[in-house]
This record gives C-alpha cells, sequence and structure tokens, in this order.
C-alpha cells in the first residue's frame, strides 16, 4: 500500500522539504509514503477564488484516482494518535493506495470534499500549509510505529 501526501503548492521552504523527507524515508516498504507537489491554480486580485479552485480540485482528484481519499478539513474529524494508528491499520487491511489531499491558500474544492472517504482535522486553527505536510508525514510515521510495537509512542 502506498500513502500518496497530494498538495497544493510547489514552493515550500528547505525545512518542510527536508521534515517531508526525513519521514519519507522512515516509513517502511509495505507502507510507503510519498509526496506529490500540484502547482497552484492560476489566481489573480481581480478574479474570485472560485475557478482557481475548481481546477485545484481537478487535478487533486485526477491524482488520487483509484485511491481511498482523505481530505484535510479544519471540519473534518479530529483524533488522537491510537485512533489514526486503527484508521492506518484498516487502510493497510484494505490493500487500496491511500491520498491524503491538502488544498491551496484558499481550502479544498467542494469536488474534494464530497468525494472524500473522510475527512481529517489536524487542528481548529488554520496551519500553514507547509507545516500540514510535515505533520501529516510525522503522524503517519507515529501511527506505524504504534502498529508495529516501536517505542517512539508514548501514553
Amino acid at each position: 500500500m502506498r500513502l500518496r501526501l497530494v498538495a497544493v503548492g510547489t514552493r515550500m521552504p528547505a525545512w518542510v522539504d527536508q521534515g517531508c523527507a526525513d519521514y519519507v524515508a522512515r516509513m517502511p516498504r509495505e507502507c510507503r509514503l510519498e509526496l506529490r507537489a500540484l502547482p497552484l491554480g492560476k489566481r489573480s486580485k481581480q478574479s474570485p477564488p472560485g475557478p482557481a479552485m475548481a481546477d485545484e480540485g481537478r487535478r487533486l482528484l485526477a491524482a488520487s484516482a483509484g485511491c481511498t481519499r482523505v481530505c484535510l478539513d479544519v471540519r473534518g474529524r479530529a483524533v488522537d494518535t491510537p485512533a489514526l494508528a486503527r484508521k492506518l491499520q484498516g487502510w493497510l487491511q484494505s490493500g487500496r493506495d491511500v491520498a491524503l489531499l491538502v488544498g491551496g491558500p484558499d481550502g479544498l474544492a467542494p469536488a474534494c470534499l464530497e468525494a472524500a472517504d473522510w475527512r481529517w482535522s489536524l487542528s481548529p486553527l488554520t496551519l500553514p500549509h507547509g507545516l500540514v505536510r510535515v505533520l501529516v508525514a510525522e503522524q503517519l510515521y507515529r501511527a506505524w510505529t504504534l502498529l508495529s510495537g516501536h517505542p517512539y509512542h508514548r501514553d
């Protein structure tokens, strides 16, 4: 099974790329984590964000075709680490790849939210998109270590 972290935005600070790369390298072969960055939709100060969001949504849906879709959404369900580990275990048992979708500056397109198999909230706070990438990668690694009995997770 592969976990695909599909995020809108290609220009991230070095610390984001380094943080993600660190957790990608830690994940085992049977639960690989891949990051795929998609370009932002075209925006201008004069145009409404809807068309750019719709374009990003189409590309996010195309990149996640055939996968279980998890949308990172502030209105989603907040879970603790053991609950995330149970989710990960279910995904592993299903055998389907999982795509975790992170929207652009205006959020996820309604089409993505409608196509979601699960909506996950990291926090009620508004978080920078780069930080979301690192947090998701770290939490997936932490969930994996909990499933494998590694002492990384502390109760």
